[in-house]
């Protein structure tokens, strides 16, 4: 059977060339595998136009490709091409139809030396910079007291139990809000994203809006360059940078650097570091109250001596001016001591108040009110629970008491 084109009577019909170069590169261009792809060659007969596009010939020992890098694109590339050097080209193939020349449409060009996984990293990179993601003047402070921290990684491993240690140590007062997802794998990176958006805009069971965290957690333990691609991908980086809380990004180890490491509002070297960027320690915010209200008290004492020796210096004045005055003396005393006992009382208040507020803030920690006799039930992932009708019969929880913690079995009401 012929592939040739025929008329309604079968004869063959000539098609212009025009017509098949057209063909074929609606073809070409709307094949997938030619589409996106990176290309090894030698840069050979490079040509720069005044135009500001770039043409040369990617080569190798058993053949060549002519190539196009044109100005719109070629415009962020910071290195400068030359004849012979090896390099990755990243584009999609054409064709010119003028001259029925196949090519490849550059968009990014990388030594060869790096490999493609490391020139595909540096080409979103750039991309991705060049967009203004990457920009430090975007990026958040994050909180000092978070009361609600999301995490995004997996339910498995250590990840999470660290994150959970160091947050409980430091900063009790915390609600952890984790959304478990795959961290490696071909549906990660879609996974992650979606895990982002979801633990930023909490929802209940029964679809109603919860109060969202104050900073996101995205986290992932150590792994080869491969098993940490997912946080490379742009599904995750933009994901990051729609976040609308700031993102704290610990991924890998402290030299792995991931592309939603760059696009995080901070980048921890490890999970448990993460934690400790966002929780603050309460046992040094307990020490820096004590120096406060002690250097609070040294301050009002000294202004009193202060006061106090003014007003001795008025009423030895004013008696060496009216030597014979006893009554004005009389009144001068009883006016110091009105304005002593005043200047007095005001620092006792002030001291009063003071130890009320370290009072407060005693009763309201996690340990005052353990100390009470009460207990903070969380569910298995970590989620505080606030109400009775929140739990199922048979639910498995953690019972957080003053010395230690228990688990135990939700059962109906006697």
């Amino acid at each position: 059977m012929s592939g040739a084109p025929s008329t309604s009577s079968g004869q063959p019909e000539a098609v212009p060339v025009t017509r098949l170069l057209r063909r074929l590169r609606g073809v070409l261009e709307a094949d997938q595998r030619f589409r996106e792809i990176w290309v090894a060659g030698e840069v050979v007969n490079l040509v720069r136009a005044r135009s500001g596009h770039i043409y040369f010939t990617l080569a190798d020992a058993g053949g060549a490709l002519r190539c196009a890098f044109f100005r719109n694109r070629n415009a962020g590339q910071a290195r400068r091409l030359g004849d012979g050097e090896a390099v990755l080209a990243y584009g999609s193939l054409s064709l010119y139809e003028e001259r029925g020349e196949l090519q490849l449409i550059v968009d990014f060009v990388q030594p060869a030396g790096a490999g493609a996984a490391a020139a595909e990293f540096e080409r979103r990179r750039a991309r991705f910079e060049q967009e203004g993601l990457f920009d430090p003047a975007r990026k958040r402070a994050l909180p000092r007291f978070p009361r609600r921290v999301g995490v995004v990684t997996s339910p498995q491993g250590a990840v999470l139990h660290d994150v959970r240690t160091v947050l409980a140590r430091r900063w009790p007062l915390a609600t952890l809000l984790v959304q478990p997802t795959a961290v490696q794998g071909a549906e990660a990176a879609g996974e992650i994203a979606s895990a982002i958006r979801a633990v930023a805009s909490p929802r209940s069971a029964s679809g109603q809006p919860l109060t969202p965290p104050e900073v996101v957690i995205v986290a992932r333990g150590g792994g080869a360059a491969e098993d940490l691609w997912a946080f490379n991908e742009e599904a995750v980086v933009r994901a990051i940078f729609g976040c609308p809380v700031p993102v704290v990004s610990a991924v890998g180890h402290e030299t792995d650097v991931t592309l939603a490491d760059l696009v995080a509002d901070v980048r921890a070297p490890t999970p448990s570091a993460a934690a400790e960027l966002v929780a603050p320690d309460r046992d040094a915010l307990g020490a820096r109250i004590a120096r406060d209200r002690a250097r609070l008290d040294a301050a009002l004492a000294g202004a009193l001596d202060a006061l106090r020796a003014r007003l001795r210096e008025r009423e030895a004045a004013l008696g060496r001016a009216l030597p014979d005055c006893g009554e004005g003396r009389l009144r001068l005393r009883a006016a110091r001591e009105v304005m002593v006992r005043a200047a007095e009382a005001g620092i006792a208040g002030r001291r009063g108040g003071l130890g009320r507020l370290a009072e407060r803030i005693a009763a309201l920690s996690p340990s005052g009110t353990l100390a009470r006799g009460y207990a903070l039930v969380s569910r298995a992932d970590g989620s505080a629970v606030v109400s009775a009708a929140a739990l199922s019969e048979g639910e498995r929880v953690l019972l957080r008491l003053r010395d230690g913690a228990r688990g135990a079995r939700v059962e109906s009401p006697p």
